[in-house]
């Protein structure tokens, strides 16, 4: 019977810990900011298969889950990380080829693979003292590195 349950496509959720929200960090964060960590908690595959650290999803589909501009999403995501709930654990790239890499997280609340406890920095966060935030390379539509190329 558990075996059946496991293997039916069970709903996938994610939890909002009320000592989460009771803290400066959770009060002073944008409304997008807000749903934005719940879609990234979204992307944790859960305690078996931690990939806390290693959790990705690029400013694009953010923008696209959400409905809101790239601007906005980016925003978000810096507000997140000023504020201690998220961690830029490797720093995304744009493509050559088509191959970009958007920025991998780790989730401050959730232990990372190995781990007893995760590091809760939105705890330590204070009015006036961010974290450091990591900021996306610019949008780079021409696909040039300020190189300008001789048009016919």
């Amino acid at each position: 019977m558990r075996n059946k349950l496991k293997s039916s496509g069970a709903e996938h959720f994610t939890k909002l810990m009320r000592s989460v929200t009771n803290t400066p960090a959770w009060r002073s964060l944008s409304s997008h900011a807000k749903v934005l960590l719940l879609e990234l908690r979204f992307e944790w595959k859960g305690p078996k298969a931690n990939n806390n650290g290693c959790i990705s999803l690029s400013t694009r589909q953010a923008a696209d889950r959400l409905g809101v501009s790239l601007q906005t999403i980016s925003k978000a995501f810096q507000d997140l990380q000023a504020k201690g709930f998220i961690v830029v654990t490797e720093i995304g790239h744009p493509g050559v080829h088509g191959y970009a890499r958007c920025h991998r997280y780790e989730l401050t609340e959730i232990a990372l693979p190995h781990q007893r406890e995760g590091r809760h920095l939105y705890r330590q966060w204070k009015v006036g003292h961010d974290f450091d935030v990591v900021k996306a390379r610019a949008h780079n539509p021409t696909g040039f590195n300020g190189t300008s190329r001789i048009r016919t």
